[in-house]
């Protein structure tokens, strides 16, 4: 640790303090002082400007919308077995098989998400799990279940990591750079 060592004359305030509190005062700012830096635009944790980019970039890195189509594919299905009376139809096995094979499809489907290394053998298992949810789950949760299970999973099967981006997105991306650079330079 450094030991501290008095400043002499208020030689302590930081430059930008100094031409805040001169500008304050209506006075001219000390020769060689910085003016401050206009203040960054505020992100909270419900996100804000940069929020948004964390965001898309997490979900690019992984087969998003296939893992979020075979978690919704499952949960639609355990909706389905917990329906009113008269809406459900009880056709197929009934019992362990009826809540396991959709409670493996949103299993399949988180994996998928927080775990995209391993993406190809979960949506083979949850592609597996949405067929077997015909027999099992009320017709695999009329239909709807089940065909988002089928198409999320080959939505996740398809998915290739290390693609380059699409034209559109990378002039998207080039036009922010630029952008960015331009602000940057401005300032």
């Amino acid at each position: 640790m450094a030991a501290s060592v008095p400043e002499p004359d208020g030689a302590g305030e930081s430059a930008a303090a100094r031409a805040e509190g001169a500008a304050a005062e209506g006075t001219a700012a000390a020769p060689g002082a910085v003016a401050p830096a206009p203040a960054a635009p505020a992100t909270g944790p419900t996100g804000g400007p940069a929020a948004r980019p964390a965001k898309r970039d997490w979900r690019g890195r992984r087969p998003f919308w296939g893992g979020l189509l075979v978690v919704l594919g499952g949960a639609e299905i355990l909706f389905t077995l917990k329906a009113p009376l008269p809406v459900i139809l009880h056709i197929g096995m009934e019992g362990l098989a009826g809540y396991l094979v959709p409670a493996v499809m949103v299993l399949c489907g988180l994996l998928i998400l927080f775990n995209p290394a391993q993406r190809l053998f979960y949506s083979i298992l949850a592609v597996l799990a949405s067929l077997g949810s015909w027999v099992t789950s009320n017709l695999g949760g009329f239909l709807i279940g089940m065909l988002l299970g089928v198409v999320g999973s080959c939505l996740t099967f398809g998915w290739l990591p290390d693609q380059p981006l699409r034209r559109g997105r990378q002039r998207r991306l080039d036009r922010r750079e630029e952008r960015r650079t331009a602000g940057a330079a401005g300032a």
